[in-house]
């Protein structure tokens, strides 16, 4: 029997209308009505290192030698700052007008919308859910490339490093597509605590691989050229060539802290005592300092193994051949880490649109209608055809995006620069400002605004170097001929 279902949250898809006819009521609801949350400090830096730690982490040598020992480092710490800071502005703004008391904002949109409203709402949506729908195309390809990556490491223990061994990553793509499609059926965020905490575990492992890797060859007496500067003008490459590859360094290890995007949304699924602004900033602190971590050790470890010729991604670039069932184990950590994150960032677009949609057609059964079904191990699972169907469509999208342009993860690195400023640095100060009435022209509101403006050229410079990098790609481009 159906059951019509009235929600009212953009990540409370079950949440229906009951009578009680006693004090459960007050024990089973949050002070908005909703059912009661019951996130934690641990749930919450859960889904923070999962959507932060990706296989980027990976790629940091790569960065490290593109600015090399004295200026690396020192931006990988400038930005974890300032990611750590942001976020904590951005934490009490869940609440408005008080970050304890005041009504809750569910999503980044509600809280722009609450604190400084007009144009900027609209903003806010383009910025964060362009980034969301590009990071899941392009978490597409980068899954495919590592479930590749363990077909390769196979084929080179058996054939020798130097056979080619390269293999279509489309049919890879299918297969991580077919997974999100059944994973995606998770009625909301709330829900996914449990993955999140498996791709975070994931993240661990494949980055002490890398790490582990990377220290027993500095420890076999690599010769690896590193330097102050990085690669070297006239031996690595040219000038120009020496330029870009700073911006999109820069901008590389900038966006790798980003989330920002999905923060009030993982806010909204912790518990209310103690305040979720506070549980939030220990949760950031916790993701920032963990992620600052692995990426100061791989980073430089990386670059002190290879050096100047650090690849792309010392996993499923091969860096490394052997143990290859370590390399294997490796790239299939990185495979199930993107499986996770690739629905902590979906959920929030699968419930703004199905919040959409519900208020625009209330009487719409197809919409609107759960039909409880059992589950085996599972239990009772309510199913709403407009979901399963969205919700398909949705990933089955993005698989053909991904096997259409290969080169995505370029044009991800655009979007990324595209976005930092506005959700990461923007929002969070304006918000700030608003909140707290900082004075203008007062001490704290200039140096809010230099902050503001420094990272604004970060990400300019960083779109530059996106498009040169994009443009250079398009110049061998054949669609559905992605190989690794």
């Amino acid at each position: 029997m159906a059951i019509e279902m009235q929600q009212n949250s953009s990540l409370y898809l079950e949440q229906g209308q009951r009578t009680f006819e006693n004090g459960d009521f007050q024990k089973n609801l949050d002070d908005d009505g909703h059912k009661k949350r019951t996130g934690t400090v641990v749930t919450a830096s859960a889904h923070i290192i999962t959507a932060v730690i990706g296989s980027g982490v990976l790629s940091l040598a790569w960065s490290i030698a593109q600015l090399g020992w004295a200026a690396g480092p020192a931006v990988l710490i400038i930005f974890s700052f300032i990611t750590y800071f942001t976020s904590t502005m951005l934490a009490d703004c869940y609440r408005a007008p008080d970050p304890v008391t005041g009504k809750r904002n569910y999503t980044y949109m509600d809280a722009v919308r609450a604190y400084l409203g007009g144009r900027k709402v609209q903003l806010c949506g383009l910025a964060q859910f362009g980034n969301l729908v590009g990071v899941t195309i392009g978490y597409t390809i980068t899954a495919s490339i590592s479930l590749v990556a363990v077909k390769r490491s196979n084929c080179f223990h058996k054939h020798g490093h130097q056979a080619g061994c390269h293999t279509s990553n489309n049919p890879f793509m299918i297969i991580f597509g077919c997974i999100q499609i059944v994973l995606s059926q998770i009625p909301n965020f709330h829900e996914l605590s449990w993955l999140s905490i498996v791709a975070a575990v994931m993240s661990f492992a494949y980055s002490s691989i890398g790490l582990g890797l990377s220290i027993a060859k500095v420890a076999g007496g690599t010769n690896a050229r590193t330097s102050l500067t990085g690669v070297t003008v006239g031996v690595d490459v040219t000038a120009a060539e020496k330029v870009w590859k700073m911006f999109q360094a820069i901008g590389d290890i900038a966006f790798a802290y980003a989330y920002s995007t999905i923060l009030i949304e993982i806010q909204d699924t912790v518990k209310s005592s103690p305040p979720e602004n506070k549980v939030m900033k220990k949760a950031s602190l916790v993701g920032v300092s963990t992620t600052t971590l692995f990426y100061t050790l791989c980073g430089c470890v990386g670059y002190a193994a290879f050096g100047n010729d650090a690849p792309g991604n010392f996993l499923t670039g091969f860096g490394f051949y052997d143990p290859f069932w370590l390399i294997d184990f490796a790239n299939v950590c990185i495979a199930i880490h993107l499986i996770g994150a690739y629905q902590v960032f979906c959920q929030p677009i699968f419930a703004f649109v199905e919040k959409w949609s519900r208020n625009k057609w209330p009487e719409n059964k197809f919409i609107t209608r759960e039909h409880p079904i059992q589950m085996p191990f599972i239990g009772i699972y309510n199913l709403n055809w407009f979901r399963l169907v969205w919700r398909t469509a949705y990933v089955i999208m993005t698989a053909i995006v991904a096997m259409i342009f290969p080169f995505f993860n370029d044009f991800l690195a655009l979007i990324g620069a595209a976005a930092f400023w506005p959700l990461t640095v923007y929002f969070p100060i304006e918000m700030h400002i608003a909140q707290t009435k900082v004075p203008k022209y007062s001490f704290r509101w200039t140096w809010l605004k230099i902050l503001s403006y420094a990272c604004l050229v970060v990400s300019l410079v960083a779109a530059a170097g996106s498009i040169q990098g994009l443009v250079d790609t398009l110049k061998s481009y054949k669609p559905f001929e992605s190989k690794s």
